[in-house]
């Protein structure tokens, strides 16, 4: 009797160990993929969605893309947004994040540049035919990022000023959050024409591309990207950083109207 209490003993442990077993053991291929924080200029959605598909195929990642303005970006992650990697449009938001200890020194990278150019909506592309033309009577409603935060209303106004127009287009202007809502104005004619990157223009499904703004009216349009001081995981951030200056980010980039930086 007391030899099959003993192997019931037995039994009854082996039982336990086994159900303890199953409840703590993780089911094979259940571990959650490293999380990313992006934070991208809103010039750059299109690209970086195709991006992190092709990413997010070939490495246990999910990239979390915060689309917006450089400026708002900025802002956010100096308020203490999680965050682990910054590309901007403009080196003047990363300066910003530089002198307040933000970013990680050595692993800016200047990604990216761009163009400057004036669309004109389907309704006003004919009056306009040149960056001129925006000073006609008749053309009443300019759109433009507002240049505080948004580097291509920045890079716009800056451009204007240096063709002496500024003074004479400024009561038109209609100012967006970002600039692709600069683009929208244009296509849905709340705008008579706006000042965009080349890369947004190559996305305009209503008007056209009337005018490129010369480049010495304005600052070098350059994108630098940056893994964050901040970040929790820096090594999957840093390979991330990595495929961004590859040679297949560099062929989607190229795609959406970007001049990629060697």
């Amino acid at each position: 009797m007391m030899k099959k209490a003993g192997i019931c003993f037995l039994l009854l442990i082996t039982m336990l160990g086994i159900s303890a077993c199953s409840k703590t053991a993780e089911p094979a291929g259940s571990v959650e993929p490293a999380e990313l924080n992006i934070s991208a200029a809103a010039s750059l959605k299109d690209a970086l969605m195709e991006i992190q598909t092709e990413y997010e195929k070939v490495n246990d990642v999910k990239l979390i893309i915060n689309f917006a303005a450089s400026g708002t970006l900025q802002k956010q992650i100096e308020e203490g947004a999680p965050s682990d990697i910054f590309i901007s449009a403009a080196q003047k938001q990363m300066d910003a994040l530089d002198e307040k200890g933000l970013i990680v020194k050595e692993s800016r990278k200047d990604l990216l540049g761009n163009s400057l150019v004036l669309i004109a909506s389907e309704e006003a592309k004919d009056k306009i035919q040149e960056i001129n033309d925006i000073e006609k009577t008749e053309i009443a409603r300019i759109s433009i990022g507002v240049p505080e935060s948004v580097p291509a209303g920045s890079y716009g106004k800056e451009s204007l000023e240096k063709l002496k127009m500024w003074e004479i287009v400024e009561p038109k202007l209609v100012f967006g959050k970002d600039v692709r809502q600069v683009l929208t104005y244009v296509e849905t004619g709340e705008a008579d024409a706006g000042i965009v990157y080349s890369s947004d223009a190559a996305l305009l499904k209503k008007g056209a591309v009337v005018g490129v703004f010369p480049a010495d009216s304005h600052k070098p349009i350059v994108y630098p990207a940056v893994l964050l001081n901040e970040s929790k995981n820096k090594e999957a951030a840093g390979k991330f950083l990595e495929f961004l200056s590859g040679d297949k980010a560099a062929e989607i980039f190229g795609k959406y109207g970007f001049e990629v930086i060697k």
